[in-house]
């Protein structure tokens, strides 16, 4: 029902945190509007335990082939293809070390040649990694350096959007990204 009104009010993307798992109206409902549907990898869709499938014996491989599972059962039920993008589900049933591999292996995911997007920013793993002297982990605000970082690998990784709080810590992560990747286009003297 959310999906459905947003669409009625303009929405021209469908993020579903299922991967197109939890409501099997969602794929009709994309397919007949129309519009772009974000297809996150998540193995457990019930809330009330949204960490209970976190064993993985290849996260890479499994997280990818389950994506591609899901992209292909949203083509078979009508969506255009040229219409989905993936998201490995950073956080979503998986440990700190599976989010890692994963954004190691952000190249295997973007040379399936759909479209990726990340949801790194200030995720549980962000703040356990940036933990102060006595362990504890940085709060939730305290993790924009670190997801603008993330944003800014993610670019030049080939993600093809990302999932941010601060849109202006990330927007200028990725200006100096554009900058330094893309230097024949930048000319001296523009900024000193």
């Amino acid at each position: 029902d959310v999906a459905r009104a947003a669409l009625q009010h303009g929405a021209r993307i469908v993020n579903d945190v299922s991967g197109g798992r939890a409501d099997p109206a969602m794929a009709p409902l994309v397919a007949d509007a129309g519009v772009s549907w974000v297809l996150m990898h998540w193995r457990s869709v019930a809330a009330d335990r949204p960490h209970a499938d976190t064993h993985y014996d290849d996260v890479v491989g499994e997280v990818r082939a389950e994506l591609l599972a899901s992209v292909d059962a949203a083509v078979a039920a009508g969506v255009d293809p040229a219409k989905l993008v993936i998201d490995p589900g950073l956080g979503f049933a998986k440990t700190a070390q599976h989010n890692w591999a994963l954004l190691r292996a952000l190249p295997q995911l973007v040379a399936t040649g759909i479209p990726v997007l990340l949801g790194a920013s200030r995720k549980r793993f962000l703040g356990t990694l940036l933990a102060g002297p006595d362990g504890s982990p940085r709060p939730p605000p305290g993790r924009e350096t670190a997801t603008a970082v993330i944003s800014a690998l993610a670019a030049l990784y080939g993600a093809w959007g990302v999932r941010v709080h601060d849109v202006r810590a990330t927007a200028d992560a990725l200006k100096v990204v554009g900058a330094w990747a893309h230097t024949e286009t930048w000319r001296a003297g523009d900024d000193g």
